[in-house]
């Protein structure tokens, strides 16, 4: 399974290894990534394999939010069905 995940903050120092962490602690494949920094303003979005997550997807998703929360950013995890789909429509 795929899904993408979105960060969306301040810039500074640190914020993809944050997030990179994470992903390499919860076994996340980071498949694809684009980054950019506009202003000030941090944009992320990530590509991930988390077939074999070591949490629930639910889990994973709640954690990132989280870590976005406590370090001033927003970090959103979707299944990427859920692109495909709004596309089919």
């Amino acid at each position: 399974m795929k899904a993408i995940l979105s960060v969306i903050g301040k810039d500074r120092v640190g914020i993809m290894a944050l997030v990179c962490n994470v992903c390499a602690k919860r076994n996340a494949n980071i498949l694809d990534i684009s980054q950019t920094v506009m202003s000030e303003c941090f944009t992320m979005i990530m590509l991930l394999d988390v077939s074999d997550l070591s949490s629930s997807f639910k889990e994973f998703k709640e954690e990132m939010a989280e870590l976005g929360k406590n370090h001033g950013l927003e970090i959103a995890v979707h299944r990427e069905e859920i692109f495909r789909a709004c596309n089919r429509i």
